[in-house]
């Protein structure tokens, strides 16, 4: 699962990472929630100048997909993920898997850790980023919702995976990140059918997320400050039932 995460690059990185034609300005985001604009990158209609590749540009969605079957959004459940083993052939995903798959830039993600049930643990907030830094593409679906009286939203929502086995140890879920050589046919609805790609919806490589215990200030949407990432002084310990290759930090993933 992702319900939150950040983007905290420069325009300007993004643009060079993601090949995209322009980008419009915007700040660093600490904490992005469901609901909120969420920066995307779609294939365009025309090919790079000099170039038989198809230009890349960005557009602002929102976070929270409405499929086009939709007569009213307030009767239908946020759909902010997508299990990237059902999206296929599921209703609410199909024709966005065809037509309109979508690359999501983020610096990194938050999940949370819950207590079982009869526990009196807390839950634990955990900010998970790439080990080397940087920027990763989660795969996301886009979706053009129309209203009856015309007006039109882009809305989306960010595939997920089986987590890999030390990330287990937080949640079950993580997001699809799709490698940089894998741009192109990821972002390729034209020729690239969905059970085409289907191999690129894998768990992330071991070694690249490391999480880091933080404070609960991430809880909060009204919280959007860098502070939200500063690792706590004493992290707990993981899980007795943790696999024995996770550390407190939980960086070997």
């Amino acid at each position: 699962m992702c319900g939150r995460f950040a983007l905290l690059a420069r325009p300007e990185d993004v643009l060079e990472i993601l090949s995209l034609m322009e980008i419009e300005d915007f700040p660093a985001r600490y904490n992005i929630a469901p609901t909120q604009p969420i920066l995307a990158v779609i294939e365009g209609d025309r090919p790079e100048p000099g170039s038989n590749r198809p230009a890349r540009r960005a557009l602002l969605m929102r976070w929270g997909l409405i499929p086009g079957f939709v007569k009213d959004p307030r009767d239908f459940p946020l759909l902010i993920n997508a299990r990237s083993e059902t999206a296929i052939g599921k209703a609410s995903f199909r024709a966005a898997m065809r037509h309109r798959r979508v690359l999501i830039p983020a610096s990194g993600f938050y999940e949370w850790r819950r207590p079982e049930k009869g526990s009196k643990e807390k839950s634990q907030a955990y900010w998970v980023r790439p080990k080397r830094g940087g920027l990763v593409a989660f795969a996301g679906l886009m979706e053009t919702w129309s209203s009856a009286d015309g007006s039109e939203v882009d809305t989306g929502a960010i595939l997920t995976v089986d987590a890999t086995p030390g990330f287990r140890a937080i949640h079950d879920r993580m997001p699809v990140v799709i490698a940089p050589e894998d741009f192109s046919r990821w972002l390729d609805c034209r020729t690239q059918e969905p059970r085409a790609v289907a191999g690129l919806m894998v768990s992330p490589e071991p070694g690249l997320f490391e999480a880091i215990a933080i404070s609960d200030l991430v809880n909060k949407v009204a919280n959007t400050g860098p502070d939200l990432i500063v690792p706590m002084a004493e992290p707990p310990a993981p899980k007795k039932t943790a696999s024995p290759d996770v550390s407190s930090q939980l960086d070997l993933f």
